[in-house]
């Protein structure tokens, strides 16, 4: 048995590589334009997650199938709404806008998660949490309109911003519905949705291929393709869900909030992306809102079946 002390030791690290690959995630989507296309990188991702996943998820699925086929209309839409909807917005999005904003906007989810289960569930909202959200929302919106508020006024949002929000919106609903998954294993019901992101990703590739977007890899759209499969799909679920396990959900979804950071970090120091004023006031009111929203959340009545329920939510992460 681990004792607490090892088992935090234990879990840090591997909850700080979780957040280091999201974020990862969000700095290819901005490099990848020119070396692959969007719909092309979203396919060939879950391809490899797939192909990788496949020994270990395998015999789960077959062994949960009875189950997971009473249920396969909604993994399906999970899959291609949470995974392959996401994953083609967030790629897009980065033709038009750059890395910061693409992590800022993903750290926004938590928050837009609040609002989600409060329209959905009336799950309660408290002050500090509503604080929390306002923060980080007008994060959100600093980062958008990059300090300019004829932007706001104007709703002259650059492109690449709209579809990052929009993605982020997809994501919150697919958090939202994730308690309701069929009560399978984490493992087979992953490997169920990696295949439902894997067969939703094939129409979308069928219409780029048609209108003559499509981009195939190139060298460096070959190992951004690897990074996405194996990093941000796989070994981060694997690291979070053992961090979890460590530590529980409500220390170790904690980490999600390094995301942002850790966007803007690698956006300076890999792609050269400018990090200003702006970006540090929109940095600054994200992490203000969230840190507000996990502060002051509502205690649970049933603090297993909120365990549970962030287990879920966080352990999916994009």
């Amino acid at each position: 048995m681990t004792k607490p002390g090892g088992a935090a030791a234990a879990a840090y690290p591997l909850l700080t590589l979780t957040a280091l690959l999201w974020a990862g995630n969000a700095v290819t989507s901005r490099w990848a334009p020119g070396h692959v296309s969007p719909q092309v990188i979203t396919t060939l991702r879950w391809l490899v997650a797939c192909t990788v996943l496949m020994p270990f998820a395998g015999p789960r699925i077959l062994a949960e199938w009875p189950i997971l086929r009473r249920h396969w209309l909604r993994i399906l839409l999970m899959g291609g709404l949470g995974y392959t909807a996401f994953n083609c917005l967030f790629y897009a999005a980065g033709t038009y806008t750059g890395a910061v904003n693409l992590a800022l906007f993903q750290g926004s989810i938590p928050v837009i998660v609040i609002l989600a289960n409060r329209i959905a569930y009336g799950v309660p909202v408290g002050g500090g949490q509503a604080v929390g959200v306002v923060l980080t929302l007008a994060g959100a919106a600093m980062a958008a309109s990059h300090g300019d508020l004829s932007v706001l006024t104007n709703l002259a949002f650059n492109r690449g911003d709209v579809l990052v929000f929009g993605a982020c919106l997809l994501y919150a609903g697919y958090t939202v519905v994730l308690p309701m998954r069929p009560k399978v294993s984490a493992l087979g019901f992953f490997g169920a949705m990696a295949v439902a992101a894997f067969v939703t990703s094939l129409p979308p590739l069928a219409v780029e291929m048609a209108t003559g977007h499509a981009v195939w890899p190139s060298h460096e759209g070959w190992a951004m393709v690897a990074f996405v499969g194996l990093g941000p799909s796989l070994l981060s679920q694997l690291c979070f869900m053992r961090g979890v396990e460590l530590i529980g959900p409500n220390r170790a979804g904690l980490f999600v909030n390094l995301v942002p950071i850790f966007g803007a970090g690698l956006a300076v120091l890999v792609i050269g992306e400018p990090f200003g004023p702006v970006q540090a006031a929109a940095l600054a009111l994200v992490l203000g809102g969230i840190a507000c929203a996990e502060r002051f959340k509502p205690q649970p009545v049933s603090e297993p079946d909120h365990s549970q329920t962030r287990t879920r939510r966080t352990s999916t992460s994009p």
